[in-house]
């Protein structure tokens, strides 16, 4: 799973890219299109509760959930007609589960906006147009070879061609798929288009130094547009958390404490992005090591299983299961047991986020 960074040129994207993933300190070019070919990087996703278990279960190392995060170049107004590179930007977009957008809320003479001024909502217009016109296209194109195969009979085909006219007839409404609620055979037969405005996505309004917590009146229009969705929105200051970025851990606390932040702004990005992708962490915990691992939001017992080994998922018997208060409640496994509190699970069991499991199988 992974998502996409995108906005228009000059929005803070690569800025905010390369805090996360600490892909580099170089300063990005004032101008349109600087981010040609899509970056990739990995990011730690914070979770305070690998630190909680520590205090219990002390292993040789600790190993946070990733999350992994695409850098696409700026999209402008007509990049569904092949505008700035367009096409070949918007395929990138295809590729990826989700959305991060940026939106400019910060004001700077010195940065160039292709707009000619900061006007939020109607940067996220121009992003959810392109993305709009670009699906219209792909369904257009493909409407007609399923009407085609729908005509033999094709029980498939005829799916596709009513998902298809289902999504035609919303995006001409000028609404994005995201709000759309397909049957899950419909949408099944029309994932691999790769629809853009069907990913979820999540609003991060890169603000002033002044207005780390996102109160002027740009923030304040996204949220409103966001909620209407049902997005969220973060709040960062791409260029500051840059330089906090770059600072060692004892400098780093100060400057954040300076700023009046209880934890860098990309930490919530991180946390916010992995839950726009629908994902969730359970928890292996051993003295070798304790570990996050991610699975879907829904996923069952031999699924999260398999995502350690397939031959767990294959040869799956059961889950022993307890939760992180049980821990800091009795101290150790044994004790857990002892007080019935550890969970035998089958393989209907469906995953709770912050599980902390053992798997028995047999292959």
């Amino acid at each position: 799973m992974e998502a996409g960074i995108v906005g228009l040129p000059n929005v803070g994207k690569s800025t905010l890219f390369n805090a996360l993933t600490g892909a580099g300190n170089a300063q990005a070019a004032n101008y349109p299109f600087c981010t040609i070919e899509p970056n990739e990087g990995i990011v730690s996703v914070p979770d305070d509760r690998l630190t909680r278990i520590t205090k219990y279960i002390v292993p040789q190392k600790v190993i946070p959930a990733i999350l992994k995060l695409v850098d696409i170049a700026g999209i402008v107004k007509g990049a569904s007609e092949g505008q700035g590179l367009g096409n070949k930007f918007l395929s990138h977009i295809r590729e990826v589960d989700a959305i991060l957008q940026v939106v400019r809320c910060f004001t700077d003479p010195d940065v160039i906006h292709v707009g000619g001024k900061v006007d939020p909502l109607s940067d996220i217009e121009t992003i959810e147009t392109e993305l709009m016109f670009a699906d219209i296209e792909t369904l257009e194109a493909a409407l007609p070879k399923a009407e085609r195969a729908a005509r033999t009979g094709d029980k498939e085909a005829k799916l596709r061609t009513t998902a298809i006219q289902h999504c035609l007839e919303f995006l001409h409404k000028e609404e994005p798929l995201r709000k759309l609620k397909l049957e899950e055979a419909e949408a099944k037969a029309i994932s691999s288009f790769g629809l853009m405005t069907a990913k979820p996505i999540l609003y991060i309004a890169n603000v002033d130094e002044n207005d780390l917590e996102g109160k002027s009146e740009p923030v304040q229009k996204v949220r409103e547009f966001a909620e209407k969705i049902g997005a969220q929105v973060v709040p960062v200051c791409a260029k500051l958390e840059a330089e906090i970025a770059e600072l060692d851990e004892p400098d780093r606390s100060e400057m954040l404490a300076a700023v009046g932040l209880a934890q860098p702004a990309l930490h919530v990005v991180a946390q916010r992005a992995y839950q726009t992708l629908g994902l969730q962490s359970y928890f292996t915990a051993g003295e070798k090591e304790v570990r996050a691992w991610t699975i879907p939001i829904g996923a069952t017992a031999p699924q999260a299983a398999g995502v350690i080994h397939s031959d767990f998922e294959r040869g799956f018997i059961r889950a022993e299961v307890y939760r992180l208060e049980d821990l800091e409640t009795f101290g150790n496994e044994k004790d857990i047991r002892q007080a019935g509190k550890l969970r035998t699970e089958g393989k209907s069991y469906v995953m709770q986020d912050g599980d902390i499991c053992h798997f028995l199988f047999n292959v």
